[in-house]
């Protein structure tokens, strides 16, 4: 019996243990944090061995195979160690691939993946396919494999998931964008990023599909330099010529058979980026054969990702928007772009290394005020106070809250898109939203 160690107890780790053990594999998990108190009570009722608080390396080091949760950075002592041994170490996604046969979608990209993935599976399910959504966004891939007997995968993948894979084959391969990120655990090279996004589809052959937005620069870049094997399919809102395309007016995916035509306002994400989003989706659901009436009634009737441009409230005239999930300059970009009120900006938390030059042109002409909402905002006032005469600093949710509510008048857009990462004042993207809509509902 082979002995799969498993390193990291969450989502990704607990499913591949599922997984493992039903494939026959001798299961071991090992978390050198604490496991949460869920994800044991599933360990011990499938009686798999798992330790908490530690990695002990005797248990680990004589591994035939070892799946390393995406959260593990590649630096690590035991990582190295592992390979210097001769051990493979895999992602959730490589091990769950080899005990398929469901025909795989598989998303990645710097901004659009959760809202993508998500917009792609309601196409599916709309159209009746036996489809489940996994990999970065909800149950583990793993898991759906081990429970399940679906017939379709959408998948949201990141560059972590991907660092890590062998013989991972998509059958359709949705690459969005490739905006600096992470760069702490690719030797701050954007370049070397890139390359792991791109690993989607390396070992895509002539009978799957490559789907790649024309203009998205580093994208293109990458591509002038490799040679995909994957039938391609780029979609664009800048080229007309092109199969799948948007303007400002009307929204594209030609065919050979009529193909599809509708307004953009009748889409139901609102902004650029997800016009984008719509168009990745919709090119590959057209691959895959649904009918053109069931792409273009999801489209419509599809609602936002929890946490993406989601609409919480209007209060007196004024429009609150929770946008947490943008973790990066590019995500608030984004938001800031599809915002045609005048804005207060919620913005703050753990930065990356963020740069905001390009944020200025928006904020410029659409911000009035800005309310901070982090621990150290040093740089955020620093670099915006030229431009907005308003900035003001919080480190909790209810003086945020109220703050933004002081400064708005009626016609204005309340955004939280803060471009950082949560974790000085939250436990995460999900609790930071959430926070804020019971905060927002209690100024009706």
């Amino acid at each position: 019996m082979k002995r799969l160690v498993i390193l990291g107890g969450g989502e990704s780790g607990v499913g591949t243990a599922i997984l493992g053990k039903k494939e026959n594999y001798e299961v071991f998990l090992s978390d050198r944090g604490i496991i949460k108190d869920k994800y044991k009570a599933i360990l011990d009722e499938h009686g798999i061995a798992y330790e908490e608080g530690q990695h002990t390396e005797e248990l680990i080091l004589n591994a035939d195979l070892v799946m390393k949760s995406p959260g593990i950075p590649k630096k690590a002592v035991l990582i190295q160690k592992l390979k210097e041994n001769g051990v493979s170490v895999i992602s959730e996604i490589e091990f769950a691939s080899r005990f398929t046969d469901a025909k795989i979608i598989a998303i990645t990209g710097s901004n659009g993946k959760t809202t993508t993935a998500s917009l792609m599976f309601h196409i599916l399910k709309q159209a009746g396919l036996n489809v489940a959504l996994g990999g970065n966004i909800g149950t583990s891939f793993a898991l759906l494999v081990a429970e399940g007997n679906y017939e379709y995968f959408v998948l949201e993948i990141s560059s972590f998931q991907l660092d890590d894979i062998v013989t991972f084959k998509p059958d359709v391969a949705i690459l969005l964008n490739i905006t600096p990120d992470h760069l702490d655990e690719y030797d701050y090279s954007f370049d070397k990023y890139a390359h792991s996004k791109f690993r989607i589809t390396e070992n895509q052959d002539e009978s799957d599909h490559f789907i790649y937005n024309l203009d998205d620069p580093k994208t293109m870049e990458v591509m002038e330099k490799m040679a995909i094997r994957a039938q391609i399919n780029p979609f664009t809102m800048k080229e007309a010529n092109q199969n799948s395309f948007a303007n400002d007016e009307f929204f594209y995916i030609n065919d050979s058979e009529g193909g599809l035509k509708m307004r953009i306002n009748e889409l139901s994400l609102i902004g650029k980026h997800n016009i984008s989003n719509s168009l990745a989706a919709a090119t590959a659901a057209n691959i895959l054969k649904v009918r053109k009436e069931i792409i273009k009634k999801s489209l419509m009737d599809f609602k936002s990702v929890e946490h993406r441009l989601e609409a919480v409230a209007t209060i007196n005239g004024v429009k609150y928007i929770n946008d947490s999930k943008a973790t990066n300059v590019n995500a608030a970009y984004f938001a800031l772009e599809s915002m045609k009120n005048p804005v207060i900006w919620i913005v703050g938390g753990k930065d990356k290394g963020n740069d905001y030059n390009e944020l200025l042109p928006f904020v410029k002409s659409k911000v009035h005020s800005i309310v901070c909402l982090g621990l150290h905002n040093e740089k955020i006032i620093d670099f915006f106070s030229p431009y907005i005469s308003k900035i003001v600093e919080t480190d909790n949710i209810v003086d945020c809250v109220a703050q933004a509510h002081q400064l708005a008048h009626n016609g204005d857009v309340v955004l939280l898109s803060p471009a950082c990462a949560s974790f000085d004042l939250f436990n995460g993207y999900e609790e930071r939203g959430n926070l804020f809509k019971e905060e927002v509902k209690k100024l009706s």
